[in-house]
């Protein structure tokens, strides 16, 4: 009878102190020679897949598989030279919580990102946090946010060799389109503002549970176990 926890990663576990965003614009120049911004991208809490049709079609670039693949691997490279600044920080109570959940028997956790896997990888490992996390959905499997929560409960059931029903299923996040994405497969929601959103911003969308923040590790436990 375990539950599961996907976990979203960027304002959620961590803030990549702008690493992300100048890693996309170095590789627009890496990749194809174009000195550019993303000042007209609204793209928190898309997929970087996502971000990679939509900077290439703004550039009047051809949407070709190898070109967005050709981007995204200039991303990476640029991400993992990124991500050691000094503004890149885990948010306050994420290490306690995750070895917490950890610690339980009865709970699994995975992660459920808009990050390509790697990308994923080079963002936690920053953080020695990558190891909580054995399997999970990215943007490798689509572009579309919506469409990740399916590959992660495959990924869990092959795991752990389970079924996790949706009402044993928990989506962390911190934008309104991590509680559209767990709603889509029947999950329960677990909102924080710790990214662009704020608290009430979050409830009008009406999550199971909505946080400041994950300072208090038990008041998060007993959203889990009361679910």
């Amino acid at each position: 009878m375990k539950k599961l926890i996907l976990w979203d990663i960027d304002g959620t576990l961590i803030t990549s102190g702008g690493a992300g965003e100048r890693a996309l614009i170095a590789a627009l120049k890496t990749a194809f020679g174009l000195d550019g911004s993303l000042g007209w991208l609204e793209y928190s809490g898309r997929t970087d897949a996502w971000i990679a049709h939509e900077v290439l079609r703004h550039y009047g670039l051809p949407e070709t598989p190898e070109n967005i693949q050709r981007y995204l691997e200039a991303y990476l490279n640029a991400l993992a030279a990124e991500m050691p600044n000094p503004r890149a920080r885990l948010h306050a109570g994420i290490v306690t919580l995750l070895e917490t959940l950890h610690r339980r028997a009865d709970l699994a956790q995975g992660l459920l990102t808009g990050n390509l896997q790697r990308g994923a990888r080079i963002k936690l490992e920053a953080f020695a946090v990558w190891r909580y996390f054995e399997f999970g959905a990215f943007a490798d499997d689509s572009a579309q946010r919506n469409d990740l929560g399916p590959h992660a409960l495959r990924r869990a059931r092959e795991h752990h060799g389970i079924e996790f029903p949706p009402r044993r299923v928990f989506i962390i996040g911190d934008t309104p389109w991590d509680i559209e994405c767990g709603k889509v497969i029947g999950a329960n929601t677990i909102a924080v503002a710790t990214g662009n959103f704020s608290v009430d911003q979050l409830r009008t969308h009406t999550p199971t549970a909505v946080f400041a923040d994950f300072n208090d590790t038990e008041a998060f436990i007993r959203a889990i176990d009361a679910a």
